[in-house]
């Protein structure tokens, strides 16, 4: 048995949850401007509260790490690291991308997930995952999206997420279908993985660890890719 509080703040939807060996026991979220450095501590007190629960009965923290806003992933990981410093127990790093893929169910076989965060312009941060498994086909990474992008794709996909939809009708794939189902990544959706990470001991560096920004290290415009 595992008891999680997950913490999801790479966007302006800012969310917590608690989760015993993967089942949900609680969630709190804000979309408040700025909510993140305002609520954050707030929103995990509540959430505690609401499933009965204190952090000293905490088995580890996960946190969302990137890609995303860059002081949303700060705020995240720093208050994620001060628990797990002050309550003396394992931290845990999640794909932001994987926890938005994390959130659909009940898909057909031979289905792709395709979600994308905003970056600005026609820019994204993107990855290909599979329907069933959830588990990723490509690397995530910063794209600058055109029409032919992801012509590479011979299953039905479905692109989601905030920036999807701004491409919609450049995109020629046929087999792209959009939805505005999940806009953001959602801390109720990081407990099943957090608790797999948890049983296998995979856990992050409370020292090293620095949030993914993807796009921090990156000296020239990002090259297109066509996956």
């Amino acid at each position: 048995m595992s008891l999680i509080l997950s913490i999801e703040t790479s966007t302006p939807l800012c969310s917590v949850a608690l989760h015993r060996s993967g089942e949900l026991l609680a969630s709190q979220e804000t979309q408040e401007d700025g909510g993140h450095g305002k609520k954050l501590t707030r929103l995990i007190e509540s959430c505690c509260s609401m499933a009965g629960i204190s952090l000293q009965q905490l088995d580890a923290i996960a946190v969302s790490n990137g890609p995303g806003s860059y002081t949303g992933l700060r705020i995240g990981l720093a208050t994620a690291k001060g628990l797990c410093f002050g309550l003396d127990i394992p931290l845990i790093t999640m794909n932001t991308l994987q926890i938005m893929a994390n959130a659909w169910t009940g898909l057909p076989e031979n289905t792709l997930l395709l979600p994308m965060l905003d970056a600005r312009r026609m820019e994204v941060y993107a990855a290909v995952f599979d329907g069933k498994s959830k588990t990723p086909k490509t690397e995530t990474h910063p794209i600058v999206l055109e029409s032919t992008s992801f012509e590479s794709l011979n299953l039905p996909s479905i692109a989601f997420g905030n920036g999807a939809l701004k491409w919609k009708d450049a995109c020629k794939n046929p087999l792209i279908s959009f939805s505005e189902e999940h806009p953001f990544p959602h801390a109720k959706f990081m407990g099943t993985d957090a608790a797999r990470d948890f049983a296998e001991k995979k856990f992050a560096s409370l020292v090293l660890t620095e949030p993914a920004y993807l796009k921090e290290f990156m000296g020239t415009k990002p090259k297109i890719k066509s996956l």
